[in-house]
């Protein structure tokens, strides 16, 4: 596994992996507003940082080349196995696409677009209806369209972590909480206390299952 032929300077994966990617997210989320494309546009920057160092140039491997190949002697840490950092350093002697963090990464992505998804479907028809959307994913969460983008890159991060884009998460974290609090006070300001008594009842990020299944229950009976 460790004598790989090295797999950088493939800038054309870089494009087309970013691309693909991006263009996925983009019929997830379908951005229609400024701010939509603020928060999209971060979140592709994300995207082409990160294939940009798995297929590019390896630069977070640069930077820590000494000290990895001090404590791991034994790894080649310019084959493209020995990106997927957390498997090497944990000593995953396996194929490192099988190991436990690339596969919890392939669920969180896999679940942030799915998020990303039932969270824009909600939110198109309550639109569409003029009416707060307050059923399916939105009974467990106020923004689980921002739960989605953040699971993703928390997917790509355990599979593929690099020092750009640890440094870019919590700003994206951080920009999507700005995002989420500037679209509730045009909600307060367009719905009232409808909305204010959905706030009470709903958690913005972190779902508090028991009370949504209740709150689901009670508008479905």
């Amino acid at each position: 596994m460790h004598n790989d032929i090295p797999a950088y300077g493939l800038w054309s994966l870089v494009i087309l992996n970013s691309a693909i990617f991006i263009f996925f997210a983009f019929t997830f989320f379908k951005p229609q507003m400024k701010r939509d494309w603020r928060s999209f546009g971060a979140f592709s920057a994300f995207l082409v940082a990160l294939f940009a160092e798995m297929y590019g140039f390896p630069l977070t491997i640069y930077v820590l080349s000494g000290w990895l190949q001090s404590r791991w002697p034994d790894v080649n840490w310019f084959t493209h196995d020995a990106g997927h950092l957390l498997e090497m350093i944990f000593g995953w002697k396996a194929n490192p696409h099988w190991g436990p963090f690339h596969v919890a990464s392939i669920a969180l992505i896999g679940g942030g677009f799915i998020l990303i998804s039932a969270g824009w479907s909600v939110l198109y028809e309550a639109q569409r209806r003029r009416e707060l959307a307050t059923t399916g994913v939105y009974a467990y969460v106020r923004h689980p369209q921002y739960v989605g983008f953040i699971l993703v890159m928390l997917g790509f991060l355990l599979q593929w972590p690099t020092l750009l884009t640890l440094a870019m998460f919590p700003v994206l974290v951080v920009m999507y909480m700005r995002l989420a609090r500037a679209e509730e006070n045009e909600a307060l300001a367009e719905f009232g206390a409808t909305y204010r008594q959905y706030m009470a009842e709903v958690p913005a990020f972190i779902p508090r299952i028991v009370a949504a299944s209740r709150r689901r229950n009670h508008s479905q009976g």
